[in-house]
């Protein structure tokens, strides 16, 4: 039978894909630069791995050391939770309602506020395009009435 080995497009010419890999690695040669900046890279990844590893090995003890704690405290904790989530919740509206009332103001009292320049385009574009659909509906409003009716003559 013929060899069947899969043809890797290497610069061997069919060789073994490992080869060729190693050919072209003999190739290029890395500068004091190159190495200096992997051995960087692999001693700080190596580092906050660990330091991954550590902090979440001590935040799984910690959990399990202070769980029984938690429960006994969850009583007071959890309310307190629901409430400073309302408040913080209920603040934020409240600060986005001054915000928008504030720049409503500015901008009805002619003060420019940011954005300001957009708001009187879009108004524009609006404006433009009621104009047009208005000359349009009086221009063209008969004839297309015209259509309907001998489309649907019963109508």
């Amino acid at each position: 039978m013929a060899d069947r080995r899969p043809i890797y497009g290497g610069v061997g010419g069919g060789s073994h894909p490992i080869a060729d890999l190693l050919r072209q690695l003999q190739t290029h040669v890395p500068t004091s630069g190159q190495l200096f900046g992997f051995l960087a890279l692999f001693i700080s990844g190596g580092i906050l791995l660990f330091l991954t590893g550590v902090t979440v090995t001590a935040s799984v003890l910690g959990f399990i050391a202070f769980l029984p704690l938690i429960i006994l405290s969850s009583p007071i904790w959890v309310p307190m939770v629901f409430l400073l989530g309302m408040f913080l919740a209920v603040g934020g509206s409240v600060v986005a309602v001054v915000a928008v009332v504030t720049w409503t103001y500015r901008y009805l009292r002619g003060m420019h506020p940011v954005g300001s320049g957009q708001v009187d385009y879009a108004r524009a574009r609006i404006y433009d395009t009621a104009a047009h659909v208005q000359v349009y509906a009086r221009d063209y409003g008969g004839y297309l009435q015209s259509k309907v009716k001998d489309a649907a003559p019963g109508a």
